[in-house]
């Protein structure tokens, strides 16, 4: 501060001693503009926007809508004064934004299996995926108090129930190549990703008697272990591969150089898996004090609960209910699946387990007992070319719809520069419209049918008939129906609609 200032401070304080608990302070006045609804109303309009609302409120008061609005300086201060940090933030960039100012709590550090929290996280890097780039995901477990991953997956493409199951058995099985990490825990934070709350990965969570905690959405401060392993792989260890999509670029365009040279999804999970080990054994996170997640995990004398791998794989598959073994194999989805521990076997009852997606083979347990007896293949399976010819038609089919429907919803209007109504363009000749309407004609089942091929019989003589429906029944001789039988139908009435015969005769009149 000046030393004019401070001799104004010492000034105000002799004349009023309150003005030293808090020096510079305006004095504060009843007349003191103040936030009110209003203004935080128009903050959240404008986004913020300060001079945007002093200009929103002049004009108001201009119209006789209100007081004249304070200078902007003032304006300033009472929203600097009157609002927090984090309300400004939230009027001008929404509930994201003002959740940075917030102040979380930490969780008390649990023992080791006791929590663990589970993600997915789509890796900021491109791979070469048979041809083409694409951006990998990763499904991961972790456990919250040694911040050890214990479990990971990556999927070329969009995640499934498929990448939890195979990242959850990773997880629980402690043999090589996943241990010493390992075992089942007693909870396992997730969102509501529908993944994670399917049925088939909520079944095998109950039969290994995990309990699912459904954290509410839009909240990942809740589940922060797994959130900050997601910020630390992209910072640690995507940022530096070729394919990187975050990397600044020269020029205009942030595309990414055409000579650039991507890794394999075979490579790219190589290092992923080299990285996750690097992590556990010799990275040193901060909350543990300078001890590695494997060095916490050895310290925790907390006893740990193994399953078996048979059984492990067997929960997390997903359960297609019983079948009989017959001489063609097992049918299931309209397939036939075989096995070489199929002969002899035929006639026996059958339950089928699967992982999702995997329709190329299945695993078969006995029905009774719950044996495993082996997989079965899926039979006269096509080759890879034929697989590959077919997909490739696929997406060119794909492909021709894709851009016929953008076509036929192609529109265009024309550019004004007064008020008026838009005029759609694109002319048509009379011909043009009539062949497209044929075609349209020519397509519509509805228009094709032809029910006056055989014109309906001539109604009886008492019902009042319309001439416009005379006209298309058959001259001779009318035919008594029994009304209500036989799709027969009453004659008309006036408002159009099939009135009552007004003889009583065959008992139907009312």
């Amino acid at each position: 501060m000046t030393e004019r200032t401070v001799w104004r401070w010492l000034a105000a304080a002799e004349r009023d001693e309150s003005a030293a608990a808090e020096p510079g302070a305006r004095a504060q006045s009843k007349d003191r503009f103040s936030v009110t609804s209003e203004v935080r109303y128009l903050l959240a309009l404008w986004k913020g926007n300060v001079a945007a609302v002093h200009r929103e409120l002049t004009a108001r008061a201009a119209r006789g809508e209100g007081q004249p609005p304070p200078s902007i300086p003032t304006l300033h201060r009472a929203i600097r004064r009157d609002l927090t940090p984090g309300e400004r933030a939230g009027l001008a960039g929404g509930e994201r934004a003002a959740r940075k100012h917030d102040v979380f709590l930490a969780r008390p550090r649990p023992w080791r299996n006791q929590v663990w929290e589970a993600d997915h996280v789509q890796a900021a890097v491109l791979v070469d995926v048979e041809g083409t780039a694409r951006r990998p995901w990763i499904t991961w477990f972790t456990d919250c108090a040694t911040n050890a991953i214990t479990g990971v997956a990556v999927t070329p493409g969009d995640p499934s129930r498929e990448s939890v199951l195979a990242a959850l058995r990773s997880a629980v099985l402690r043999e090589d190549p996943y241990g010493p990490f390992g075992g089942v825990p007693e909870k396992v934070r997730v969102d509501r990703g529908k993944d994670f709350l399917s049925r088939t990965v909520t079944a095998a969570f109950d039969l290994l008697d995990v309990t699912v905690e459904d954290l509410p959405a839009y909240t990942p401060h809740l589940k922060g272990t797994v959130e900050g392993l997601n910020r630390a792989v992209e910072s640690m260890f995507l940022a530096s591969l070729p394919g990187y999509a975050r990397q600044p670029r020269p020029g205009k365009r942030s595309s990414r150089p055409k000579d650039e040279v991507l890794l394999g999804f075979e490579d790219f999970t190589t290092q992923l898996l080299a990285w996750t080990l690097w992590w556990n054994t010799e990275h040193r996170p901060a909350p543990l004090g300078g001890r590695t997640p494997l060095q916490a995990w050895q310290d925790d004398p907390a006893p740990l609960r193994d399953v078996p791998a048979a059984d492990l794989r067997t929960f997390t598959l997903e359960d297609a209910g019983t079948r009989t073994l017959t001489t063609r194999g097992i049918r299931f989805r309209r397939r036939d699946y075989v096995g070489p521990w199929m002969t002899g076997q035929a006639g026996i009852r059958v339950r089928i387990r699967f992982m999702p997606h995997h329709d190329h083979r299945i695993e078969v347990h006995h029905a009774a007992t719950g044996r495993y007896l082996g997989p079965a293949d899926l039979a006269d399976q096509a080759t890879d070319e034929q697989i590959s010819a077919v997909r490739r038609a696929r997406s060119a089919r794909a492909r021709r719809l894709k851009k016929d429907f953008q076509a036929s919803q192609r529109e265009r209007y024309a550019a004004v520069n007064q008020p008026e109504a838009p005029q759609r363009l694109g002319a048509l000749t009379t011909a043009q419209a009539e062949a497209e309407l044929a075609q349209t004609a020519d397509s519509d089942l509805a228009q094709l049918a032809m029910p006056d091929l055989i014109p309906h019989a001539a109604p009886p003589a008492d019902w009042r008939t319309p001439a416009s429906l005379a006209a298309l029944t058959t001259p001779g001789p009318p035919i008594r129906y029994p009304y209500g039988r036989d799709g027969a139908s009453a004659p008309d009435g006036r408002d159009g609609r099939a009135a009552l015969p007004t003889t009583a005769e065959d008992g139907n009149a009312s």
